[in-house]
């Protein structure tokens, strides 16, 4: 079986309503087309055979969309439809609900990371860890904590502040929904407060080091970025 993917689409998006407005974040056009379009393109490079997305807000756009356009894509869409914002966390407890096997790669809606998902596949497989996580150099940050890693293993994550240099969350995890890492926690919770920070205490997480274009566009400046890079991307030509 193929893998599968879970995009986690259900967010508000309140830092984009000053440029984007009337469709969730995964919905704002990048160069005229939906940045939805630009994550599936991207794992269609990949061997995916199913993707989940986890929807709220503003959700019947998405479904809608996917309706008109998803044949374009080979793999096969369902969807965990929050009723109530569920946070970080709870979107991807609901979502891992709906996915038939043991292991399922997450992205976030509103981030393009160009990792190579069959490698950071085949290394969680590989290593005991219950999640792995993409990490991406960065210089002179401050919207991201920093990461600390001791070979693959992650240490600690720190909190935001200035850093010259360091790695960031990338914001793509692989998750064996087998190990019970959502056990006692509410429905809506925070994945980095309540499952990453216990895991890493406990030597649970895997780090991968992947140093591939980042974006995350839930800022304006980055939106009006991705709509200058994205049409020079290669894996984005249609």
């Amino acid at each position: 079986m193929g893998k599968e993917v879970i995009i986690l689409a259900g967010g508000l998006g309140t830092r984009l309503r000053s440029v984007v407005n009337d469709v969730p974040k995964c919905m704002a056009p990048v160069a005229e087309t939906p940045f939805l379009w630009y994550l599936l393109k991207y794992l269609s490079h990949f061997d995916v055979e199913r993707v989940v997305l986890s929807v709220g807000y503003l959700r019947n756009v998405i479904i809608d969309w996917i309706d008109e356009n998803g044949n374009e894509f080979s793999f096969g869409f369902d969807y965990a439809i929050e009723t109530t914002p569920l946070g970080t966390g709870g979107g991807i407890k609901l979502a891992l609900n709906k996915c038939l096997s043991n292991d399922a790669i997450v992205l976030n809606g509103d981030t393009f990371f160009n990792v190579d998902l069959d490698e950071l596949y085949r290394q969680h497989r590989l290593h005991p860890a219950s999640i792995t996580l993409a990490l991406k150099p960065m210089a002179n940050f401050d919207r991201y904590g920093n990461v600390r890693i001791n070979g693959n293993m992650i240490m600690t994550f720190e909190e935001k502040t200035h850093c010259d240099r360091g790695l960031i969350n990338g914001g793509i995890y692989v998750i064996s929904k087998s190990d019970d890492l959502f056990n006692g926690v509410p429905d809506k919770f925070s994945f980095e407060t309540d499952v990453l920070q216990p895991q890493c205490i406990s030597g649970n997480l895997y780090g991968i080091v992947q140093n591939g274009y980042f974006i995350d566009i839930g800022i304006p400046e980055d939106y009006k970025r991705a709509n200058k890079d994205f049409p020079k991307i290669p894996i984005f030509q249609k």
